[in-house]
């Protein structure tokens, strides 16, 4: 069986589901609760997914794995165009004002704007490349843009967390069994916001598969943050919302 992500009326199969790891080679086995249901629609806050997080067991069983692209090596990526650090500039501004020196507090400003302008355009360029992803079903997209650091943290639509890069990953090859591509996303009300070296992105997202006449709709938390000089998603949160 398959979670799903952004819509669906709601069917139900067996709870045990084969993918072969594109990560690491191997074949896993997904055990999901049996209240998991497959995507096809629209989800509502009451369809939930289940009562718990994957689980994810190294077994022999095989299943076809999801439509995988390459990555495209020459699509650019946004870093960061100013390699101030934000910290050091702030000191600098307090020193200047204390010293009275104001012609240097407001160049010093000036580069404070101009770097945190920078940092959300950034931030934002890399929430469309996630988006991207997701709309093509491009698992090897999709694995570039998650951090490997600490423990990444997304949370599928009506579903609890599932932490750790691995299965972070595996859970989108889950959510793509059953789509087909490109699916229908657009976002409303976004809004960028960007602290030091986090950054997070906040909106409606709407999402449409192909034969439905019908939008999934769910309010989204997107963060991110900065690895040597490169914006990477963290935490995906994915609420369902009544429209």
């Amino acid at each position: 069986m398959a979670l799903h992500h952004g819509c669906g009326s709601l069917c139900k199969v067996s709870n045990i589901v084969g993918s072969t790891s594109l990560l690491v080679g191997s074949t896993r086995l997904l055990h999901l609760p049996k209240s998991y249901p497959i995507h096809c629609n629209m989800v509502s806050p009451s369809s939930t997914f289940g009562l718990g997080p994957l689980k994810l067991h190294n077994k022999g069983f095989r299943l076809r794995s999801c439509r995988v692209k390459r990555e495209d090596k020459n699509q650019t990526t946004d870093v960061e165009s100013v390699s101030v650090d934000e910290d050091t500039l702030k000191i600098d501004l307090d020193t200047a004002i204390q010293e009275e020196n104001y012609m240097e507090a407001a160049r010093i400003r000036d580069i404070l704007k101009e770097l945190q302008e920078d940092s959300r355009s950034s931030v934002l360029s890399a929430n469309t490349r996630f988006y991207q992803a997701f709309r093509n079903g491009d698992l090897a997209a999709m694995q570039s843009l998650w951090s490997k650091t600490g423990k990444p943290c997304c949370v599928h639509p009506g579903a609890k967390g599932i932490t750790g890069y691995d299965d972070v990953v595996e859970s989108w090859e889950v959510v793509w069994m059953n789509y087909e591509f490109p699916l229908l996303i657009e976002l409303k009300d976004v809004e960028v916001h960007v602290r030091g070296e986090v950054g997070y992105v906040t909106c409606m997202e709407f999402v449409k598969t192909k034969g439905s006449s019908s939008w999934g709709a769910q309010f989204v938390s997107n963060v991110f943050e900065k690895i040597d000089g490169e914006w990477f998603i963290c935490i995906h949160h994915a609420s369902p919302v009544d429209i």
